[in-house]
């Protein structure tokens, strides 16, 4: 029997001399993700400490405590991007952080063979530079196809060129527009960004420990930075009213959207799927679809905001009697389509709102507004458990924690109105 066990252990598994090393190789079955044989593999110059191992590997096999595949992070990410609920901006930066930052360094290694080190060393890197460049100086091309690396767009006067072709000028007076690939400057990725990162990582390496593809997850002892402090900057109610005004000064359609996200404070991918059907002109309600929930939030909305909503369905109903068509309540409220059947780019709407407030000198972001409209509800004394149900936040905590600087203002003027309305009484005697 045991020359038997012996024989069986030499067919599931070998010693192989490779050089000065030996290579100890056991067979653990089929791949489930390649359907290709799968082998568990170490190496030792020493021959007892070779058999040592391969009766150590021959029992994780027997007690399936081995690591099932030999898929690769893409791979096994790519599948947990697809069943994970993740609302469509988070989706859509986490896949830009998968192309930019994950798969270049990770990409084709195989789960079981990424350690802690490695990801300490990746978060470290990203943090000295986002282009993990180590050092390295190099040319930051425009573009990945064949180009030249510096351009002129000369600035012509208007009207057909002159008879002899327009006269030698100096682009740097004319004001011509140079294009050219930059050398590499280092800049850091941000701490939230490597957060991000690090969570798609972990995420992950549990759902492969799930499907039983590797033993551990090598990013719960990696060492990931400190979450930054919080820092909104909403505009000012001065420079609300000037973006308000420039929106408007646009187009009305604009102008209603930039309004919407200002007093509901909306997320950007919750304002692109809101539809006629969610505006209650009666109640003056409006339902908003979260991206992660199939229960819609209601937000109340002022008199203000419902005339603007009229003024919007007037011209949405205009432009289908032109196409003679009739209104439906499935339409989006914006949309690039003549029929508005299709939301508006969230992209394109970002750019647009930041090039219009460059242009009336204001630094600000669409998110900001939604940082706008908690920040004055709160100084205006709305509960925070109020404004944590507007802005969608699962709780008060985060909303407190997001705007503290604002809740901590909002209860100083609450002790200064409670001050300010006692009188306190006059505790000297009065002359016998």
């Amino acid at each position: 029997m045991a020359k038997q066990a012996a024989s069986k252990a030499r067919d599931r598994g070998s010693i192989e001399r490779r050089g000065n090393s030996l290579r100890i190789k056991v067979y653990a079955g089929i791949d489930p993700l390649t359907g290709k044989r799968l082998y568990l593999t170490e190496s030792t110059t020493d021959e007892k400490e070779a058999k040592r191992i391969l009766t150590r590997l021959l029992a994780e096999v027997d007690e399936e405590r081995h690591a099932r595949s030999n898929g690769t992070l893409r791979v096994a990410m790519e599948d947990w991007l697809r069943i994970a609920e993740l609302g469509d901006e988070t989706r859509d930066t986490y896949e830009m952080y998968a192309r930019r930052y994950i798969y270049p360094a990770f990409g084709d290694q195989p789960l079981a063979k990424i350690r802690v080190r490695m990801l300490d060393e990746f978060y470290a890197d990203l943090r000295r530079c986002r282009m993990r460049c180590d050092g390295r100086p190099f040319l930051e091309h425009r573009t990945d196809g064949p180009h030249k690396c510096r351009t002129v767009k000369h600035k012509r006067p208007p009207g057909r060129p002159p008879a002899g072709g327009y006269p030698p000028h100096d682009c740097a007076t004319t004001g011509c527009h140079i294009i050219e690939c930059p050398p590499h400057s280092c800049h850091p990725l941000a701490k939230a960004s490597v957060l991000k990162i690090h969570f798609m990582i972990s995420g992950t390496f549990s759902a492969a420990q799930r499907w039983e593809w590797v033993k551990s997850n090598p990013a719960e002892l990696a060492v990931k930075p400190s979450a930054p402090k919080p820092d909104p900057k909403p505009p000012t109610p001065e420079q609300a009213a000037e973006i308000i005004t420039a929106a408007w000064e646009q187009d009305d359609v604009w102008g209603t959207l930039v309004w919407l996200v200002m007093v509901t404070g909306v997320r950007r991918s919750e304002l692109v799927r809101i539809r006629w059907r969610d505006v209650q002109f009666t109640n003056q309600i409006l339902a908003v679809h979260e991206t992660k929930s199939d229960q819609p939030r209601r937000i109340s909305l002022d008199d203000a905001t419902i005339e603007v909503l009229r003024d919007l369905r007037a011209h949405y109903e205009e432009g289908m009697r032109t196409l003679e068509l009739p209104p439906a309540d499935d339409a989006y409220l914006f949309s690039y389509a003549p029929t508005f059947d299709r939301p508006c780019d969230r992209s394109a709407i970002t750019h647009r709102y930041t090039r219009m407030c460059a242009a009336i000198g204001i630094d600000s972001h669409l998110h900001a507004l939604r940082h706008y409209s908690a920040t004055e509800l709160i100084l205006a004394g709305v509960d925070i458990r109020t404004v944590a149900g507007r802005l969608g936040h699962a709780n008060g905590v985060t909303t407190m924690r997001v705007y503290a600087a604002w809740v901590a203002e909002a209860d100083r003027r609450a002790a200064d109105i409670l001050g300010s309305r006692m009188t306190r009484p006059d505790r000297r005697k009065a002359p016998e």
